[in-house]
């Protein structure tokens, strides 16, 4: 089993920064890939950014590229999410995300955190 706790979330302006962080426990290798999703209101779960504790390698969705950046730190478990110049779309439900790897940044999560809100003002 793993476990994902989030955190980091909250309300700022239009053009601000968040950092999102999220502590991973249980199983190592149920959660070689870690990622972020979000949901805004009366959408669908959508990818954000996802990163590999095997080979550091990275993925973001065209929107947020240039401005979050997915890091961890495997002394704490942690993956974070830093949103630089952030947007009113950006506003959503961020969630963590764990994986195997089996099917690679874009592969199937098994494991879910609670969900962390972020809202953006214009």
């Amino acid at each position: 089993q793993v476990q994902l706790v989030e955190s980091g979330g909250g309300l700022v302006q239009a053009g601000g920064s968040l950092r999102l962080s999220c502590a991973a426990s249980g199983r190592a290798l149920s959660r070689n890939i870690m990622g972020w999703f979000r949901q805004a209101p009366g959408k669908e779960r959508a990818f954000v950014a996802a990163t590999s504790w095997v080979d550091a390698s990275t993925l973001y969705t065209d929107s947020v590229k240039g401005r979050f950046t997915i890091s961890r730190d495997n002394t704490k478990n942690t993956v974070y999410l830093q949103m630089n110049s952030l947007k009113p779309e950006d506003t959503a439900v961020y969630y963590c995300a764990a994986s195997t790897g089996s099917g690679g940044l874009l592969g199937t999560y098994e494991y879910w955190g609670q969900g962390t809100q972020v809202t953006v003002s214009s």
